[in-house]
């Protein structure tokens, strides 16, 4: 290809230097990978001891890997919505997943459509500077154009069973080849191009092929937990289908990969169909809901590692992925460049939000508002509202040691008091609404 033949030969003759981010000239292209409804340490390379994931254990051996990575939500849409502005629930409108009126019309949710344009959106931003971009699998913002792309496979009318995705979540369980034909198109019209790679998997239904379901098939070990864990494995397959595409078409070494999760999850024995995740997964407050490894790859640009220190977050992406492809807006986002050590060495703590599945009103985003939580070092303290009725998080304010104590279990927050007023200053700083 012309363009990377050029910006191959510019690093060769020094006019690009392989240490550092392209210019917005050189292009990189940009694969975002998303997982659906997993807990963070359900990976075989996060020492997992009985899921298989080797094509997400070989991108982690080739990323720089922030291990205390977190969204600031725990819940599908407003994840998404996070990670794609740039900006928080409360400021991009996006707080839950339906409208509570109007929640199964066009109009309820064009509403909600309407107040995402109203954002920034990566895939906008990045067709500002070239990029074509394609959306495959989740996405709840009506038309892919919504957000910006060029392409994609869902429509996102509700009169035909628009609302998370409707055909676009055929990516993956039914089929690879929307993604595959996008990239061979993008490579030769060379193009910069942008993939929003986000299938329902390993989301319910947990319905993977028999031959995964097979091997997770254990003496002692519940349907319903070796069908999670076959959804794992088959959710790391199709990343490797497109890792693996990449370097058959030789752009590998020009694309940034970023992998994540949209929210935890915990698979319960006897959880067939349930949709809620578990106690302490999938809306929780609890790092089982909002954790995630946040794995970045961009061939001699970042120096793969493993940070097991550093906070990062969702936040975090749309600000890093501009910097790399070397573009500049007036966006003020509150996120860093991940890429950026300075940065990433000053970050103190990062914060979240946990609101109701429906939104009262996006204008007042307090209205549903069940949590504020705040990490500050190993430290964790979380403030309810006391509007959550069905548990997702504490009743009254709680401070854990997530070092000491990872799996939020022993509340010290009369122990440390002063630790606690500190982070709950730092919390009212960041966002203090009136509940």
């Amino acid at each position: 290809m012309i363009r990377n033949l050029m910006i191959a030969l510019a690093v060769i003759c020094g006019i690009v230097a392989a240490d550092r981010p392209l210019l917005a000239a050189d292009q990189p292209n940009v694969v975002i990978l998303l997982s659906d409804d997993q807990r963070w340490d359900d990976y075989s390379f996060q020492g997992h001891e009985a899921i298989k994931t080797p094509n997400i254990d070989r991108l982690a051996s080739q990323s720089l890997v922030y291990q205390r990575g977190y969204v600031p939500t725990s819940l599908c849409r407003p994840s998404l919505a996070s990670l794609f502005t740039g900006l928080y629930p409360h400021q991009n409108g996006i707080t839950g997943n339906d409208p509570r009126e109007d929640k199964r019309t066009n109009k309820g949710r064009s509403v909600l459509v309407k107040r995402f344009r109203q954002n920034p959106r990566l895939a906008e931003i990045l067709g500002q500077h070239g990029y074509v971009s394609f959306q495959s699998g989740k996405w709840w913002e009506g038309n892919p154009k919504s957000g910006g792309f060029t392409q994609g496979m869902t429509h996102g009318d509700v009169t035909k069973g628009g609302r998370h995705g409707d055909v676009g979540l055929n990516i993956g369980r039914k089929t690879m080849e929307p993604v595959m034909k996008f990239i061979d198109e993008s490579v030769a019209a060379d193009k910069p191009f942008f993939l929003w790679y986000a299938p329902m998997m390993p989301h319910l239904p947990h319905n993977p092929p028999e031959r995964l379901l097979e091997k997770y098939q254990a003496e002692g070990r519940p349907l319903a937990v070796a069908k999670y864990f076959a959804m794992c494995d088959w959710w790391d397959e199709t990343c490797g289908q497109v890792l693996d595409h990449l370097a058959e078409k030789g752009v590998a070494d020009n694309t940034i990969v970023i992998y994540l999760c949209d929210n935890g999850w915990t698979q319960l024995a006897d959880m067939g169909g349930g949709a809620v995740g578990g106690p302490r997964g999938k809306r929780s407050v609890y790092d089982g809901g909002t954790r995630t490894p946040i794995m970045i790859r961009y061939p001699g640009h970042v120096t793969p590692a493993e940070n097991t220190t550093a906070l990062a977050s969702s936040i975090d992406v749309v600000p890093t992925i501009l910097a790399a492809a070397g573009i500049k807006t007036d966006e003020k986002f509150p996120g860093i460049n991940l890429l950026d050590p300075e940065a990433v060495g000053k970050r103190q703590a990062i914060f979240g939000e946990i609101f109701a599945h429906d939104i009262p009103d996006y204008n007042h985003p307090e209205q549903g508002l069940f949590y504020r939580w705040v990490i500050d070092g190993e430290w964790k303290l979380i403030v309810p509202t006391g509007k959550d009725e069905e548990e997702f998080g504490p009743k009254e304010p709680v401070l854990f040691n997530l070092k000491s104590d990872p799996e939020e279990q022993h509340n010290v927050i009369e122990q440390h008091p002063e630790i606690a007023k500190q982070l709950h200053e730092k919390l009212d700083a960041w966002w203090s609404p009136k509940v």
